[in-house]
């Protein structure tokens, strides 16, 4: 697999109003993203892939969500499953 970095551009307005219209009290995740901003850029990780291939998941968005899913005690399945269901 190789990498391709996707630059971590914000997240869009329309999303995060819809995100503070479902959660007005916030959440972990939007707690974590407006005290710290992005956590892992993807660059970061470049070495560990191959200049050719097909292009691998963004590793600083895997890396973000096995964070979550400690802090949250979720099993892989709960894990992949909030990635599908969550906007936050």
């Amino acid at each position: 697999m190789s990498l391709e970095p996707r630059a971590d551009h914000g997240v869009p307005e329309l999303t995060a109003r819809v995100v503070r219209a479902a959660f007005p009290k916030g959440t972990m995740a939007v707690r974590i993203r407006e005290a710290l901003g992005p956590l892992f850029e993807d660059e970061a990780f470049a070495g560990a892939f191959a200049v050719r291939g097909r292009p691998a998941v963004s590793p600083g968005a895997l890396a973000l969500v096995s964070v979550l899913q400690y802090a949250e005690g979720l099993t892989d399945r709960q894990a992949a499953d909030q990635v599908r269901a969550r906007i936050d």
